[in-house]
């Protein structure tokens, strides 16, 4: 009986989850904020191992609110950095993370600039 104890002991030792991943504790350096309740407010956040956000509210002019701000988040080699607008234009990200589209060929340029000036005639193909 002894054995089979100790068995089921070992067995449950092995089992036991393996604490290799310990991550540390982020402190919080900065954390204000504030909501006047009509559609104002501020805040931002700041941990100790860099992470930060920081947003500013507005009332919009058709109900919504504008909100403009930052976040940066740990990235590979460094930090990662978006600033954005949110309003009745919707989510517009800043950042040199995110793909740049190619640019044009000349071709193209050239047809779009053709295109408008024949809208601007008045010229209309069905």
């Amino acid at each position: 009986m002894k054995l089979v104890v100790l068995a089921c002991l070992a067995a449950v030792a092995v089992a036991a989850p393996q604490l290799q991943d310990v991550r540390p504790i982020v402190q919080v350096l900065r954390d204000e904020r504030q909501d006047d309740g009509n559609g104002y407010f501020n805040y931002a956040l700041e941990a100790d191992n860099g992470i930060y956000m920081a947003a500013a509210g507005t009332p919009g002019s058709e109900g919504q609110t504008n909100i403009e701000g930052t976040y940066r988040l740990p990235d590979g080699d460094g930090f990662a950095e978006v600033r954005f607008i949110a309003n009745e234009n919707g989510f517009q990200p800043q950042s040199d993370l995110l793909p740049k589209p190619h640019p044009l060929p000349d071709h193209v340029v050239e047809l779009l600039r053709i295109a408008e000036e024949q809208r601007a005639a008045g010229i209309v193909f069905e």
